[in-house]
């Protein structure tokens, strides 16, 4: 099992990285040719390659919001019979296997990345990994530049970016309250806007700061992309909205 995800898993996005970094490197006159921003590039490419399902993904966000008033429906109207809620339960799940599915595939992608990104900048460029660099790849010279604008140890510990993606993580749980379509209880307020990002600050605190870039490349693109969903939905509205001229 351990084979097959370092042969196709690992190894692919290994290679993409160390090329992305090659490429830098060989632009003239880049004042900043370092693996962090070989890794912002590769973050990106990345999000744009999983789009489709992060699009899924707020489809079932959506579906799973629904069914969650379903149940709380359910709880409600079948609270004195505890075995037929149980079954009805179990059958609005069997109703929605898309979303099931959705999540989990969503999870496993992040978990996925998660592994393999903690290998690359942990022990995968220091060396221990680079001979899994594919035999087409050229051949760059070595130690790689790992700090990230000459600044940021990428395979260290950062406190400065761990606060920035607190930071970015309050953003976008800001924005997503502004533009869920559904309530928003002062309990969410709370776990979203204040106990997620102080948490995260905490368990990532010992992330190498590699990793911390990715994550708040990913956020940053998160951001974006619903700003945009919103400002669409903002034109869409005010166009329906607009009085037609006789």
């Amino acid at each position: 099992m351990f084979e097959l995800y370092t042969t196709f898993v690992y190894q692919p996005f290994l290679n993409l990285l160390v090329g992305i970094y090659y490429v830098l490197q060989q632009i003239p006159n880049l004042p900043h040719a370092d693996m962090g921003i070989a890794v912002i590039i590769f973050t990106l490419a990345l999000r744009f390659i999983l789009l489709p399902i992060t699009l899924a993904s707020q489809r079932s966000e959506a579906e799973r919001r629904l069914l969650e008033a379903k149940v709380k429906q359910l709880k409600h109207d079948l609270r004195s019979d505890p075995i037929r809620l149980n079954q009805e339960i179990k059958k609005l799940f069997r109703t929605n296997p898309r979303m099931v599915i959705s999540a989990t595939l969503d999870l496993t992608i992040q978990v996925v990345i998660a592994l393999m990104l903690w290998r690359i900048f942990v022990k995968g460029l220091l060396g221990a990994d680079l001979h899994l660099l594919y035999d087409f790849m050229p051949d760059i010279p070595q130690p790689y530049n790992l700090k990230f604008l000459d600044v940021y140890d990428l395979t260290h510990p950062n406190l400065k970016l761990n606060l920035i993606q607190s930071l970015a993580i309050f953003a976008v749980e800001v924005l997503n309250l502004l533009t869920s379509p559904f309530p928003v209880t002062r309990a969410e307020v709370i776990k979203l806007q204040f106990i997620l990002p102080i948490t995260s600050f905490l368990i990532f605190s010992l992330l190498p700061a590699g990793k911390k870039l990715f994550i708040i490349t990913t956020l940053t693109f998160t951001f974006c992309l619903k700003l945009i969903q919103l400002l669409r939905r903002f034109f869409r509205r005010a166009v329906v909205d607009t009085p037609k001229v006789e």
